[in-house]
């Protein structure tokens, strides 16, 4: 669409006839050349002499372009636009962290798949955690893989084809055969540091217990809680095992209400799938809609109109007078 940003300029197109008649043109008697024999030469001339002096009037073309130059003059300075279709720009305001135990324990296959087969704890977080990172079209979303340490696979980021494509290389084992939940928390915490966003959320899944730690869990908790973390805690785990492959059901609860967040147990892919459902519906999508319209200034046409024109006609008048007065001589 076509528009102009200062309308208002368009009250100046009554000033020069304001000018007209409220400033009327000065007048005033002066002495002209005097000849001797003037009354001879006026009547030589066929001509008869009147007191005061001549003034050539406009012509009506004349007025015409003045009129089409002031005008175009005027409408550059209301300054035409041309407003292009609105563009919108997504802000994700949420960064969702993963934090993915990838301990030797997850290879183990006690999975129950909907159709009943036993598969690895591995493979169903794989196809799970993939659906839920495709139902976050507006979130930016990070990796991180934990065992021996936490190793960061993902920064914060729309990019989520990527991050399906890092949860599908994902192999038990890689990261060592211990769990560092503590320090895993301190790495989201740190990763959480460098983002803006008003909401910030971690998803711990883990199937043991805390067996190679420099950080306590329940104190990176309290630091996540300060810095407005808020820990999503989900077992996958034995609760009946024993040793280092145990699930630390007390803990992932203590860790997730301290954050506010919650815990969830899933004993199969069923229960893990109803989890992940679960988040997207008590985390739903919060997006930030920017919109603008590209303008683009035309004010130069009409401004560049109207010095063609008025070059065209005073330079043409002017070149046909000198002519006249060629001829004449």
């Amino acid at each position: 669409m076509y528009q102009l940003d200062m309308p208002w300029a368009l009250l100046l197109l009554p000033l020069p006839l304001l000018v007209w008649w409220l400033v009327p043109a000065h007048r005033e008697t002066a002495a002209s050349v005097r000849l001797a024999f003037f009354d001879q030469v006026a009547r030589a001339a066929g001509v008869e002499p009147t007191v005061g002096s001549v003034v050539p009037r406009r012509s009506r073309a004349q007025i015409v372009i003045d009129v089409l130059v002031w005008c175009l003059i005027v409408v550059a300075l209301a300054r035409p636009q041309y407003v292009e279709p609105p563009l919108e720009k997504t802000e994700p305001q949420r960064d969702i962290l993963l934090a993915l135990d990838l301990s030797q324990s997850m290879d183990t296959r006690d999975f129950v798949a909907p159709d009943g087969a036993l598969k690895a704890r591995v493979d169903a977080v794989r196809t799970v955690v993939a659906d839920f990172v495709a139902k976050r079209p507006g979130d930016r979303i990070g990796l991180i893989a934990f065992g021996d340490a936490p190793y960061p696979l993902a920064p914060f980021t729309m990019d989520h084809a990527l991050v399906e494509t890092l949860v599908e290389g994902l192999l038990p084992g890689i990261a060592g055969p211990r769990t560092a939940l503590g320090d895993t928390l301190g790495l989201g915490i740190r990763m959480f540091e460098k983002t803006t966003v008003p909401e910030k959320v971690m998803i711990l899944l883990t199937d043991g217990n805390d067996t190679a730690s420099k950080m306590p869990p329940l104190k990176a908790a309290d630091i996540a809680r300060t810095k407005s973390i808020l820990i999503h805690a989900v077992g996958i785990g034995n609760p009946g095992a024993t040793g280092e492959d145990k699930l630390d059901t007390p803990s992932l609860q203590k860790i997730a209400e301290t954050t506010g967040g919650r815990y969830f147990f899933g004993g199969d892919q069923k229960q893990l799938q109803d989890i992940y459902d679960e988040l997207d519906r008590i985390t739903p999508q919060d997006q930030k809609q920017l919109s603008w319209r590209p303008r683009i200034e035309l004010f130069h046409w009409p401004l560049g109109a109207a010095v063609a024109i008025a070059f065209a006609w005073y330079g043409l008048t002017g070149m046909l007078g000198l002519i006249r007065r060629r001829a004449s001589a």
